[in-house]
């Protein structure tokens, strides 16, 4: 995946909580400005979104922390302006301008 062309962008904010701000940078919030299609043209969705993370914001080597085979990890709760994605359409939700995407992990050591 090469680094995309920003052009026409879809800005959304990304956060990260229950501990997985530190795969990325130690930073909670993000403002990401996306493509508005991914690199085989369809409008760019959840799935985009999380291959973008792993490739271009997440600093950690740690990938399998946050996904397993390229899939959100079970554990993850993930909110698309406050609804849980199920709701949304998993996946395959395409993002729009100003989304509120909110990471939450519910693994607990103990």
């Amino acid at each position: 995946m090469s680094t995309p062309n920003v052009g026409e962008s879809v800005p959304i904010t990304v956060e990260f909580t229950g501990g997985l701000d530190m795969l990325f940078s130690n930073q909670r919030k993000h403002s990401v400005s996306l493509p508005p299609t991914d690199e085989n043209g369809k409008p760019s969705n959840m799935a985009y979104l999380v291959r973008y993370l792993c490739k271009y914001l997440m600093k950690d080597r740690r990938k399998e922390f946050f996904v397993v085979d390229d899939v959100v990890r079970p554990g993850i709760l993930v909110l698309i302006n406050d609804a849980d994605w199920e709701l949304e359409g998993e996946a395959e939700y395409v993002l729009q301008k100003d989304d509120n995407i909110l990471f939450v992990s519910t693994l607990h050591g103990g």
